[in-house]
């Protein structure tokens, strides 16, 4: 089993150097199926859903190859299997892309149900919906999902709540479908634009992305391309909590300012000082910080995976603050261990109370998922004391080498590897020889 064991009370200064998006490259990497040539994907994060991504092209046929630290060549015409097993869906939400991107390529795929972060009920209706508006037949089996069209055709396709996961399956599986589709209630997050311009860069023909209705106009064809992945917003957004919340002053490269806004906009008005560049942001604390109220929503809004994150910056507030979480359900499971090292949080549906204490004591921790790691995280740098977080592969789904780039900002964060206690479950982590 391997933990994070921080020292908390120093300072981030320097600089660092975000990676390239999870939401975007776990859609970016099922998409070259459609290809019928081989694409040069730049930019890919070093994390474990990535390297999901890349076996299950692997065990479909197809032929990756990693050619420099984040870049990856993949030919998709050797593909000649159809179905994705539950072993690799099991660990990451996004694997159903690939029934996207299947179907779009070869009017077929066979899916295990998505595992991925317990944050509760996601189901995959609207994507259903979806498919089955382009032509598709569906039908569930022991778990998987099996997906046939004699031929998809474009048509009308209107979701009933936004969401970002059928929004970008609905696009993989219109690109080279017949005549118009029109995705209405569409999500807008940045890593849809993504999807969208590197789709575009094959050579489809999608406009409107980054707004509510999506118009794609179906081709026979996609070629070959170099793409390099956006940088990751939330990845950014959350070493600049870190560094607010250690009253450091330091610079996030790579970044784009503008898919920063939302979050930004908060930072600032809890008292934390910005300075936006081309491709970086300055981000420094010589104040106090003080309450805000925050509440998640679909892109423009705040992200409700910045949510744990900030929310561990306002227990260091002055002033009680409240969090209303419009996405998911259990957003807040996190809460409980930021208790264990002091934070005052009351938690009442979707609305969490936050009265600001200025102070964490580290204590141990167990990451729950993704973001209630990084939460983790950063309470654990700001903290007295020392901090060990149990359960680290939830953060090593979606964050570069973060203790690798801590530690080059002047923390001190050591990950080590401990025996599993007798009687208990070995928990299962994926190997990331591959990244």
């Amino acid at each position: 089993m391997d933990k994070f064991i921080i020292k908390g009370g120093r300072r981030l200064t320097g600089e660092v150097t975000i990676s390239g998006a999870k939401n975007a490259a776990v859609a970016i990497l099922p998409a070259v199926i459609l290809s019928d040539e081989p694409c040069v994907i730049e930019n890919v994060p070093s994390i474990s859903d990535v390297n999901i991504c890349i076996q299950v092209l692997e065990e479909l046929g197809a032929t990756v190859t990693n050619i420099a630290k984040d870049t990856y060549r993949i030919d998709p015409t050797t593909i000649d299997k159809f179905c994705v097993p539950y072993e690799y869906t099991r660990k990451m939400r996004a694997s159903y892309y690939f029934l996207g991107a299947l179907l779009g390529m070869y009017n077929k795929a066979r899916v295990s149900m998505p595992g991925g972060c317990p944050l509760g009920d996601r189901p995959i209706d609207q994507h259903l919906k979806a498919f089955c508006a382009l032509g598709a037949e569906n039908a569930l089996s022991q778990g998987m999902i099996d997906l046939s069209a004699k031929k998809l055709k474009g048509n009308q396709i209107f979701f009933d709540v936004v969401t970002v996961g059928a929004t970008m399956n609905a696009m993989l599986a219109a690109v080279k479908a017949e005549g118009l589709t029109i995705i209405e209630n569409a999500a807008k997050e940045p890593h849809i634009v993504d999807l969208a311009n590197f789709l575009n860069s094959m050579g489809a023909n999608i406009m409107g992305a980054g707004t509510d209705v999506i118009k794609i106009r179906g081709v026979e064809h996609l070629h070959g391309t170099t793409y390099a992945v956006i940088p990751d917003q939330i990845e950014a957004g959350t070493f600049m909590v870190a560094i607010a919340a250690t009253k450091g002053d330091a610079i996030v490269k790579n970044v784009i300012p503008k898919h920063l806004e939302s979050i930004t906009k908060k930072l600032e008005k809890i008292g934390v000082n910005i300075e936006q560049y081309d491709d970086s942001i300055r981000v420094w604390v010589d104040g106090p910080l003080v309450k805000a109220n925050i509440k998640t929503a679909p892109h423009p809004g705040f992200p409700t995976d910045m949510q744990s994150q900030i929310a561990t910056l306002l227990t260091l507030a002055e002033g009680t603050s409240i969090i209303t979480e419009n996405i998911w359900e259990q957003r807040f499971r996190y809460v409980d261990e930021l208790r264990r090292m002091g934070a005052d949080i009351t938690v009442n549906g979707k609305v969490a109370l936050i009265e600001g204490t200025g102070k964490l004591m580290g204590a141990p921790v167990k990451a729950c998922d993704l973001r209630a790691g990084a939460a983790l995280i950063i309470a654990g740098l700001a903290a007295t004391g020392i901090t060990e977080i149990e359960d680290i592969f939830h953060i090593e789904r979606g964050y570069d080498c973060m203790e690798g780039k801590l530690r080059a900002m002047g923390a001190d964060i050591e990950k080590i590897s401990v025996p599993d206690k007798p009687g208990t479950k070995k928990t299962e982590t994926v190997s990331k020889t591959a990244v």
